[in-house]
């Protein structure tokens, strides 16, 4: 068995029996009223799991049930927890010696959410990477790659949630040679372009694929300054691919749109539209979302989305924006199964979109509001200032 689609066991199989099984589904995006019926217990079984280790969650499951109840599913209880509340509470349903990682969402400056994971929680999550990234046929043990990296280059005392991510990532296809773009230096970070533009080069003369992960707002600067320098596109070698994570925020003044961007992509490294995929996920919310080859954020089966209307918080039907609120039972650590994320999103329904998934799938309109907590990307993104 692939090690990263080895089990994983709950801290308590009595108590998390459902939670249990419904992460231990290995089709990410099956369907139907067996799979709905396992999600509404598993998260019967996590509220039960959090109200007794956690007096700040027991407390919300006093407020009455909501009327009518929100599309994750007429028998299940989301009180909402914002994303936010993260950034200024540290609320965990284990005992401090059980945290198995401490992440954190954004720079060295400015707010943080701390979230605390235990061993289960952080592997059951990394497990559903697998199974996706399974799904598409992405991991390949006996096909080595180059890495290209659009994020933080470890360093000892780093903890952003994206870092662990793209390292993560790194284990699905043994690595020939790995390039970070956010480069280390004793004192924090700086953006490495023309080192992106070497590794590119390098990498489209060798014979095995090329993995570009992370921002994507770094890659776009990239091909930017490829195209100001005069050089001529590249061709790297088939089978590459790119999984962008982490958005645009803080630089939202050179965003271009997501088919201009993939074109972009395609025209100057030669990789088909279908192999580039961006993704979507939070330190709070660990479950992956990530692009089918329609690129859609489709939700798996360990997870359900809803969208909240903005002033009322009640859930609104396909299509409407509102913010996003993502659930799952998966979570043991700290009571942030039913969050409120602080992205403006709209649901629909998967017959919507063209690929065989018939899952829900959204997409993320942008940030709510303007804020002053800085995010992994808004942090990533100030490195860029002073660049073109």
């Amino acid at each position: 068995m692939n090690p990263h689609l080895a089990p994983v066991e709950v801290p308590d199989p009595a108590e998390l029996g459902r939670v249990q099984q419904l992460c231990d589904l290995e089709s990410p995006y099956a369907t139907g009223p067996d799979a709905d019926a396992l999600f509404a217990a598993a998260m019967a079984e996590a509220n039960a799991w959090h109200a007794r280790r956690s007096p700040f969650f027991g407390a919300l499951l006093q407020d009455p049930p909501e009327a009518p109840a929100p599309t994750v599913g007429e028998e299940v209880r989301t009180p909402l927890v914002p994303a936010a509340f993260f950034k200024r509470h540290e609320v965990l349903s284990i005992p401090r010696e059980d945290v198995f990682l401490h992440l954190t969402s954004s720079g060295t400056t400015g707010q943080k959410s701390q979230m605390f994971f235990d061993e289960w929680t952080i592997r059951s999550a990394q497990r559903m990477v697998a199974r996706i990234f399974d799904h598409y046929g992405w991991i390949t043990p006996d096909q080595p790659v180059n890495y290209l990296l659009y994020s933080y280059e470890p360093a000892p005392s780093l903890k952003l949630g994206t870092s662990f991510t793209d390292n993560y990532l790194c284990d699905f296809a043994p690595a020939r040679h790995t390039t970070h773009a956010l480069r280390h230096t004793g004192s924090g970070h700086e953006f490495d372009v023309h080192g992106c533009i070497a590794a590119l080069h390098r990498y489209a003369e060798d014979d095995v694929p090329v993995r570009i992960l992370g921002f994507p707002a770094f890659l776009h600067f990239t091909l930017e300054r490829m195209e100001a320098m005069g050089l001529p596109p590249l061709r790297l070698p088939e089978g590459s691919l790119v999984v962008l994570g982490g958005g645009w925020k803080g630089h939202t003044d050179r965003q271009i749109g997501k088919e201009e961007f993939y074109a972009r992509i395609s025209e100057r490294l030669g990789i088909p539209g279908e192999r580039v995929r961006d993704t979507f996920g939070s330190v709070e919310h660990c479950v992956p979302y990530i692009e089918c080859a329609e690129h859609r954020l489709h939700v798996p089966v360990w997870s359900r989305a809803a969208i909240r209307d903005t002033a009322t918080l009640r859930p609104l039907p396909y299509g409407e924006r509102g913010f996003l609120h993502l659930v799952s039972p998966y979570i043991t650590s700290v009571p942030a199964h039913s969050v409120l994320m602080g992205d403006m999103a709209s649901l629909h329904p998967g017959e919507e979109c063209g690929c065989p998934l018939s899952t829900d799938w959204f997409t993320v309109h942008g940030r709510a509001g303007v804020s002053r907590n800085r995010s992994c990307a808004v942090a990533a993104a100030e490195l860029l200032k002073g660049m073109s």
